[in-house]
C-alpha cells in the first residue's frame, strides 16, 4: 500500500466485505473507522454453494450471488477488511485480481492463510499462529469515546429523574449452544437488584419473552426499561456512556467487549449453563486484565479500567505493517 491512502483512481482505498453475519460486519466497520481511511462497504451475499468448505471454494467467488459479484470490480482497493471464514475466499480472489493487502478478523480456516497480510485472532480462540497473526483481547467494535460522548448528551435528560447510581443491565439470551432460561433471567434480576440504584435495562432478540418477563418481575423501581422490538430510540449507547456500573450477560463476546470500552465498572453474568468454554476463557482474560469482574457475589463499588477496543490495535498494526 502507498502512504497516501486517499489516492486510488476515484475508488475508496479500503473495501469492507459485509456478509450476512452482522457481528462480523460490526467488527470490520470498527477497524475501518479506527483506521480513518476512506472505505466502501461491499455487500456479500451467498447462494447455495456458499456453504461449501473453503478448501473447495479456494480463492474464488464460488457461492457468491450475482449482485454481489457485480460490485467487485475496478477500481480496486489497496486494502480489504473482512471477518469470518466465509468471506476468506472472496478476499483472496480480490487480492489475485488487484494485489490488494488483506486483513482478516478471526482465523480464515485452512487453505490460503499465508495470503493474508494480517490475521487478527482473539486470544481465547487460540487457533492461528504465524508472522502474519495479531493476537487480541476480545473482538474489535464500534464503541468509541466520541460516540459515547454524543450518546451521553442525548440520553442524560431521559435518565435525569432516576436516582443514582445508574446500573445498566445489557441482556443477551439464548445461543445455538446454550439456553437463557427464565430461571437464569430471574437469578440475574435478583443479583442486579441487590446492587441497588436505578436499573437501566435493555433486552435483545435472543432474550425471549418468557425470560424477559421473568427478569423484569425481579427488578424493582426505579428503573428504565427498553424491551427488544419496542418503539423509540435504542438506549444502548446511552447506557454505556452514562452508567455508574454495567452488567452484561456473558454469552456474547461483542457485548462484553463493548461494555469494557465504556468508563464504568463492568460485571459479567456468566453461569456455566449459559457460557461456552471459549467465552469463559475470554472472561478470565478480562478479569485478569482488570477490565471486568464476575457479577456473582459482587457489591457495587467504584473502580476504573482502561477502555478496551481491539479495533485500535488492529488499525495501528495496519498502519505499521501495511501502509
Amino acid at each position: 500500500m502507498h502512504n497516501d491512502p486517499g489516492h486510488n483512481d476515484h475508488g475508496a482505498p479500503v473495501w469492507v466485505l459485509a456478509d450476512d453475519r452482522a457481528g462480523n460486519v460490526g467488527q470490520c466497520l470498527g477497524v475501518a473507522e479506527a483506521l480513518g481511511w476512506p472505505f466502501q462497504v461491499k455487500q456479500i451475499r451467498y447462494g447455495r454453494l456458499g456453504r461449501l468448505p473453503n478448501v473447495l471454494r479456494g480463492a474464488s467467488l464460488l457461492g457468491v450471488d450475482g449482485a454481489s459479484r457485480a460490485g467487485l470490480v475496478a477500481p480496486w482497493p489497496r486494502l480489504v477488511i473482512a471477518a469470518g471464514r466465509r468471506t476468506a475466499p472472496v478476499a483472496r480472489w480480490i487480492k489475485r485480481q488487484s494485489g490488494a493487502k488483506l486483513v482478516q478478523i478471526m482465523d480464515p480456516g485452512p487453505g490460503g492463510r499465508s495470503e493474508f497480510d494480517l490475521i487478527a485472532v482473539p486470544a481465547h480462540d487460540g487457533t492461528a499462529t504465524g508472522n502474519n497473526v495479531l493476537t487480541m483481547t476480545g473482538a474489535p467494535h464500534r464503541v468509541t469515546a466520541a460516540k459515547l460522548a454524543e450518546a451521553a448528551e442525548l440520553w442524560h435528560p431521559r435518565f435525569a429523574h432516576l436516582p443514582r447510581p445508574w446500573v445498566a443491565l445489557v441482556v443477551g439470551g439464548s445461543t445455538r449452544q446454550r439456553q437463557f432460561t427464565p430461571a437464569m433471567a430471574a437469578d440475574l434480576g435478583r443479583s442486579v437488584a441487590a446492587l441497588g440504584g436505578s436499573v437501566l435495562v435493555t433486552t435483545s432478540r435472543r432474550t425471549g419473552a418468557e425470560a424477559e418477563d421473568a427478569l423484569l418481575a425481579t427488578l424493582p423501581e426505579p428503573r428504565f426499561v427498553h424491551r427488544w422490538g419496542a418503539a423509540g430510540d435504542n438506549p444502548y449507547f446511552g447506557f454505556l456512556a452514562l452508567a455508574d456500573a454495567i452488567v452484561v450477560t456473558g454469552e456474547s463476546m461483542s457485548m462484553a467487549c463493548e461494555a469494557c470500552a465504556a468508563p464504568a465498572p463492568v460485571y459479567l453474568y456468566a453461569p456455566e449453563a449459559l457460557v461456552v468454554p471459549k467465552h469463559a476463557r475470554l472472561h478470565a482474560e478480562l478479569y485478569a486484565r482488570g477490565l471486568a469482574r464476575p457479577l456473582d457475589g459482587a457489591t457495587l463499588e467504584p473502580w476504573t479500567h482502561a477502555p478496551l477496543n481491539a479495533a485500535t490495535d488492529i488499525a495501528a498494526a495496519i498502519r505499521e505493517k501495511l501502509a
